[in-house]
């Protein structure tokens, strides 16, 4: 898993690399949804791995000081306990690379008193992010999450097997990062649980729902 960690590291620095830095206010920012996502789908290395891409990005854009996690649930396998994304992303309050809080704590995050759409969920460089109607779009987000950012319990497989899946096995739970779907349902405006990735859990099944294994990255300090 380290050495996985390790390549996954190196692959997203690389992409990195490509990246502008742009966000306009670096030590303030505590939020983003990442410019890029694995090169292996939904395989990230696990948490770890996930939280090396936000990390990586994060300390392009000069925001390295702080701590990031990524925004991700697991669930209960092989004896280990699962893991809430919600308890992983620290107290709040979270603002976009252009200093608009999108959450005050963990509570309003998940309420619909959140401001989190398309205008603010923005990449670690204060881009927008494509949405439903965008060529691509890429508003599916990888969370592996409950509506309340808990964990769904073992059995079917929502988190691409812990995050370690890229290939046609496994799903994932998505959000939608513009709250716009094929209708005007609950999970279609859902940012963090919409609907399972489909036919897997490559970079071709994430993206024939409208993603690209992007993820929300949170500063937890």
């Amino acid at each position: 898993m380290r050495h996985a960690s390790l390549a996954l590291a190196a692959s997203i620095a690389t992409l990195a690399l490509a990246v502008p830095a742009q966000a306009q206010d670096a030590d303030s920012m505590t939020f983003f949804v990442t410019s890029a996502g694995s090169v292996k789908g939904a395989d990230l290395g696990g948490l770890d791995g996930a939280d090396t891409i936000c990390q990586t990005l994060a300390t392009k854009v000069g925001a390295g000081k702080r701590a990031w996690h990524a925004y991700l649930s697991t669930q209960e396998a092989d004896g280990k306990p699962a893991v809430n994304a919600r308890d992983r992303i620290g107290k709040g309050p979270w603002q976009n690379a252009k200093g608009v809080v999108i959450a005050k704590d963990v509570t309003e995050l998940h309420s619909d008193a959140n401001n989190l759409n398309k205008e603010t969920a923005l990449t670690e460089t204060g881009a927008t992010v494509n949405g439903r109607g965008d060529m691509p779009n890429t508003h599916d987000i990888l969370t592996g999450s409950q509506p309340d950012g808990t964990a769904f319990p073992p059995g079917e497989d929502k988190t691409c097997g812990n995050w370690t899946k890229g290939g046609v096995d496994g799903a994932a739970m998505l959000g939608h990062h513009d709250r716009i779907g094929i209708n005007d349902s609950a999970p279609m405006k859902s940012w963090n649980s919409s609907h399972l990735t489909r036919g897997g859990c490559n970079q071709a099944a994430l993206q024939s729902t409208g993603g690209a294994g992007l993820l929300y990255c949170f500063a937890t300090n």
